[in-house]
């Protein structure tokens, strides 16, 4: 079963790179922030090099003016996570975080079998909103479809 809405986000680690790599835990990352956390399948693929994240640098300034902190996660290893916010030219404050092995899609309750796709266990796309460390909001993307955890769809349902 899949996080619900007026859940805390589970206690994991993810990754991400700096200075180095970094371990990061979930509770540090949300506790006392408000986020919008948007999980794509794949780094490089191309819903998610074409649209999803680029929607979300467009849109980075709209978040922050609301005092929204930005992450993108996805089941790929925190070096690939790096090289693609590097590419895709992502502004300072967006964090990409690896969750290498799928822990936090797992935990989430919102992971999925790409085995198909050579890809094995992988996030389902979606975008959640959470307030120090509860989720407030929960869009999920059916199979093979990006509506509802696009930037702009998730800017036109965040509360005033």
């Amino acid at each position: 079963m899949s996080i619900q809405i007026g859940e805390r986000i589970p206690e994991v680690t993810v990754k991400r790179i700096r200075e180095g790599v970094e371990t990061l835990d979930t509770r540090a990352l949300f506790d006392g922030n408000k986020v919008v956390m948007f999980a794509v399948p794949g780094a490089f693929t191309p819903t998610c090099s074409e649209r999803h994240l680029p929607g979300f640098v467009k849109h980075f300034a709209d978040f922050r003016s609301r005092g929204i902190n930005v992450y993108c996660v996805s089941v790929n290893d925190p070096f690939v996570m790096q090289a693609w916010g590097r590419a895709e030219q992502i502004p300072d404050g967006l964090q990409m975080l690896a969750d290498g092995n799928g822990d936090l899609a797992r935990a989430l309750g919102l992971e999925m079998d790409a085995s198909g796709y050579g890809m094995g266990l992988r996030s389902r796309r979606y975008a959640l909103y959470a307030e120090d460390g509860v989720v407030k909001q929960l869009w999920v993307e059916a199979p093979g479809e990006f509506r509802v955890s696009s930037a702009e769809y998730v800017l036109e349902h965040l509360p005033a």
